[in-house]
């Protein structure tokens, strides 16, 4: 029997509710790895539709990058909870032999292949909706590498719709990777950690912005203990008159 804790199962309710996250009869892919978020992920989804007052449904898609993987444990993670899965082998491995060059960074490729299967997985069975399992900590890391390395003020809504239609949603986004954590430990479940990653295969470097921002975030943590709870209202209390975009400057 798995246990969701009541945090992570009320966060994951209450931001369904408040973005409208999910729908009557709404037909949801989720991404599923098998890493802790992602496995988190299905788990609240099926909270969310035992308690929601309409019906949708969900079915978890594993992509595997065609190195052979044996992702059988997925299946039967599924099965013995009640979750459909469907398992989509690619080539990307191949693939990026040939685009990634020697030393260039990996996460962007692999990332933007990933996305790319699941939106296409979705829009040709009938999927109006693609679940991720993004949580806060991803959230903040991802504004402030826009921040220092873009130029741009940018994270990840809880919801939004992509140029092919398809709606985008993160359940989990206003949930704490340490939750994630406490969930597969608590429960025992065997996870796909980072050591997985196709890029371990290659001689490239690894990537050290997100590093860089995941450890920024935990010295600023150590110093003030609620700079996540600031940070996420600030996220909710956007003053765009305050800056320099002439749009939104009030004469």
């Amino acid at each position: 029997m798995i246990e969701l804790s009541k945090k992570i199962s009320k966060l994951a309710a209450k931001t369904n509710a408040r973005y409208k996250l999910i729908e009557k009869n709404d037909k949801v892919l989720v991404g599923f790895s098998g890493g802790k978020d992602s496995t988190t992920l299905l788990h609240a989804l099926k909270h969310i539709k035992k308690v929601a007052p309409y019906d949708f449904s969900f079915t978890a898609l594993s992509i595997t990058y065609g190195m052979g993987e044996d992702l059988s444990f997925l299946t039967k993670h599924c099965e013995k909870y009640g979750i459909k899965h469907e398992i989509l082998d690619t080539k990307i491995f191949e693939l990026a032999k040939e685009k990634i060059r020697k030393n260039s960074s990996f996460c962007s490729f692999f990332s933007r292949m990933r996305r790319g299967y699941l939106y296409a997985y979705a829009l040709q069975n009938g999927y109006n909706k693609l679940a991720l399992g993004h949580h806060l900590d991803d959230a903040m890391e991802s504004f402030f590498m826009n921040f220092f390395y873009s130029g741009a003020f940018r994270s990840m809504p809880p919801i939004y719709e992509a140029e092919n239609g398809l709606k985008i949603i993160r359940p989990l986004i206003f949930c704490r990777e340490r939750q994630m954590q406490a969930f597969a430990l608590s429960n025992k479940l065997q996870v796909v950690s980072d050591e997985a990653c196709p890029a371990m295969r290659f001689d490239i470097k690894m990537p050290h912005a997100r590093a860089e921002m995941k450890k920024m975030l935990e010295k600023l943590e150590e110093q003030n203990p609620r700079i996540f709870i600031s940070m996420r209202a600030a996220f909710e209390n956007i003053q765009v008159g305050s800056f320099f975009d002439e749009k939104y400057i009030e004469n």
